[in-house]
Formats: structure tokens, sequence, C-alpha cells
């Protein structure tokens, strides 16, 4: 394989980004309209106590993942476009190598400890006898974020599509499973296995067309790579490591973790409800971490090129502006059709929902900054700093969650969630300037 040449200017950047976004957010699309379909029938099979039970349980299991899982897809981009730029092929295999052993070896460690520890949290959760009784076997569950390392190798090497078509599979496993859940009267069990199954296959498909991929352009030599160590050819490897991963637990910690808090204060309806009201979100969640995903490889091929000064920055502030700008047509929308969003896809049982979605939304478009910013900050070699600025943004905000909640009640939990979004939002912005400094 070639060395890939250092992007020409930031334009052409800008191009790329929104070129491999356009490309993810077109999977993201379909995957979308076919999660709106099967949450329409669960909710309405299960109604808010159920379908909270359900979101408790896969909650749990993303929440302790996120916190044990060791990912390893930044550190395959960044050395990996080092790698490119040499030309040096089997730098890069051992690299690929190095993070597929340490991300499945988390993943490892990440089920045992999912399934430890779900027969003392689960009650706590008002998880149903259904739900207990399935929790060990619900910890494979966990596969479905062991991927990292083939999305890596995939963003690395320009296949968006790839991506945009693998995020099909959850929501079509899921779509179908579900109908196949109500039509065999299979209540909340069913729907849990239903979970387990696309969880399983977002795992296998990815790693698929990962390794197709990379057995593609790499041929014999990704089976059988060429001696040498990948620690000591990417220097600071385990100190990006350790602190992207810090870093990306941080950042989601919040969001993974609130459902759980609210299932904990207020019970599973509550969580139901939460759940539902944190779906519209997603209209701009998915394309905000897919827009941090598309924007870290070509930052990281700018800042391997020498390019991490002033053409970085406007490249970060181009970006920046145009996902608020696109974000403010959403936030609009739900606001003046929150009612009718919420029976569309939940039923008149989940109308609670309404007031608690529109806050949220309004918390996701102030945090769209943050992801630009933190794969700004993660090219230039600091991860750590978007860390700290995610840490504290959680150590602060997380605890005032179940504060607000007794006062507030639900509408409580996207008050939290704006302070949250303003906070890490101006912290990771400020930091990402400051960086860039200079260079």
């Amino acid at each position: 394989m070639s060395a890939t040449k250092p992007p020409a200017s930031p334009h052409g950047a800008l191009r790329r980004i929104f070129g491999g976004l356009g490309m993810v957010l077109g999977g993201k699309a379909g995957a979308g309209l076919i999660s709106l379909v099967y949450l329409v029938i669960a909710t309405r099979a299960l109604g808010p106590s159920d379908y909270g039970v359900l979101i408790l349980v896969h909650g749990y299991v993303t929440a302790v993942c996120g916190i044990v899982e060791f990912p390893s897809w930044q550190a395959v981009v960044r050395y990996g476009a080092e790698a490119l730029h040499a030309g040096d092929d089997n730098r890069l295999v051992r690299l690929l190598h190095f993070g597929a052993r340490i991300e499945l070896l988390g993943g490892v460690a990440a089920i045992l400890t999912t399934a430890l520890f779900a027969p003392l949290i689960g009650p706590h959760l008002g998880w149903s006898k259904a739900a207990m009784t399935l929790a060990l076997p619900y910890s494979l569950a966990v596969l479905g974020s062991i991927r990292s390392t083939p999305a890596g190798y995939l963003q690395l090497a320009n296949r968006f599509d790839l991506i945009g078509l693998h995020n099909l599979v959850a929501p079509g496993v899921r779509l179908i499973g579900a109908v196949l859940a109500v039509f065999a009267g299979w209540g909340l069990t069913g729907f849990l296995l239903v979970w387990l199954a696309a969880a399983v296959c977002e795992f296998a498909s990815l790693w698929a067309l990962g390794l197709w991929q990379a057995h593609k352009r790499l041929g014999k030599r990704l089976w059988r790579p060429a001696s040498g160590s990948p620690v000591k050819e990417n220097p600071g490897i385990w100190r990006f490591l350790l602190a992207s991963n810090a870093d990306v637990t941080l950042s989601e910690l919040a969001v993974r973790a609130a459902p759980l808090i609210v299932g904990w204060v207020m019970g599973p309806a509550a969580a139901g409800l939460y759940s539902v009201a944190q779906r519209s979100t997603v209209l701009i969640s998915q394309p905000a971490q897919i827009l941090g995903n598309t924007s870290y490889p070509e930052l990281a091929r700018m800042a391997a090129a020498g390019q991490g000064g002033t053409a970085l920055r406007r490249t970060l502030l181009k970006v920046t502006a145009i996902a608020l700008g696109a974000s403010l047509p959403v936030v609009l929308i739900v606001w003046a059709f929150s009612k009718q969003i919420v029976a569309l896809i939940a039923g008149p049982a989940f109308a609670a929902a309404t007031g608690l979605m529109v806050v949220l939304v309004a918390a996701r478009a102030l945090a769209l900054v943050g992801p630009p910013c933190t794969a700004a900050l993660t090219a230039l070699g600091r991860p750590s700093w978007s860390m700290g600025a995610n840490l504290t943004a959680s150590l602060v905000w997380l605890p005032v969650l179940p504060v607000l909640l007794h006062m507030f009640g639900l509408v409580g939990a996207g008050w939290q969630a704006i302070g949250q979004a303003l906070f890490a939002s101006f912290l990771l912005l400020v930091l990402a300037w400051k960086r860039s400094a200079g260079r």
C-alpha cells in the first residue's frame, strides 16, 4: 500500500469529513427508520413498565461495558495514519493485531464483570423475574460494543460506506425479532433475547467487514505479520490508549448512567418514559458522534503532516459551526411537534415524556461542540485533556441528577443534561483552542 498523502488544504479535509459523515448517515438514516418501527412495536407491546425494564437491563450492560471495555480505534487511526504516511504496511499490521488483542481481552473482562454484578444491581433497578433470569446470558450483549478495531481500520481506509451499511445490522435484527416476539407472545423475555441477538450480530458483522477489507488491502501479511514491537514503533501508545479510553468512558458516562439513575430513583416506568424522550435526541446525538469519528481521521492526518495549527483550527470551527446550524431546525421541529412525536413513537401511555423530550434535544444540540473538539485534542496527542474536561463535567453534574429528579420530577433529568452539555462544551472548546496554538 502506498503512503497516504497529507491533506492538501483545510477545505479538502472538510469535504472528506462531511463526505464520510454523509456515507455513515446514509446507513444511520435507514437504521433510524427501522429503529422507529421496532420502537413503536416494543413500546406498545410492553408498556412503560416492562419497556423500562428492557431499557434498564440493556442500559446496565452498556454502562458496565463502557467502563470496563478497552476500545482501540483511536489508536488504530492515529498511529495507523502515521504508518500509512510513512508507507509502512508491516507497522500497520502489527498495530491492528495489538489493538485487536487488547480490545478482545477487555471485552472478556466486561462480560465477566457484567455477569458478576447483575444479581446485585438488578433488584435496585426494579428488574422483573424474567429479567433477573436472563441477566447472566444477557451479559453477552457486551459483544455489541467490542468492535472498535475493525471500525478504526475502516475509518483509516475511508470505507465509511461499509460503516454505514453496518449501522443497519442491529436495528434490522431488532425489527425482525420484535415482530416475531409480538406474534409469538414472547413478552419481555422475547424482547430481551432479540436485543441480545442484535448485539451479537452487530459484533460479528463489523469484524467480518473489517477483516475482509484489511485482507483485501494487506493480503497474507494481515495473518502473519513481520516481527516487531508495536509498543516500541508507536511511542506513547499505552499512555495514549489509557487516556483516550478514559476520555470515551467519561464522555459517555452521563448518557449511559442517566437512565439507570432515573430507574433507581423513580422506577422502571420512569426509565421507560426517559428512554422514549431520549429517543428523539438520536436525531442529533448520532450525527454528532459520527461527525467526531469522521473528523478524527482527517484531523489525525493533518497533525501527522504538521498541519496542526491554524489549518486545524479553521477546520474545527467550520465543522462545529455547520453542526450547530444543522441542529437548529431539529430542535425547532421537536419543540413544535413534541406531543405528536411521542404519540407516534410510543403511544398515549408515554405522553408524560413530552416535556422532557424538548429539553433533552436542546441539551444534545448544545453538546455538538464536544465530539469535534475531542477529535482535535486526540489527533493532537492530548486525549487526556478531553478526558479531564469530561471527568470534570461528570463529577460536577451527575451527582446533581438525583437532586433535580426529587425537585422537578422527570424533567429534572433534562435540566441536568443542559447544564452538563454547556459546561463540557465550553471546557473542550477552550482546551482544543489552547492545544492548537502555535503549531
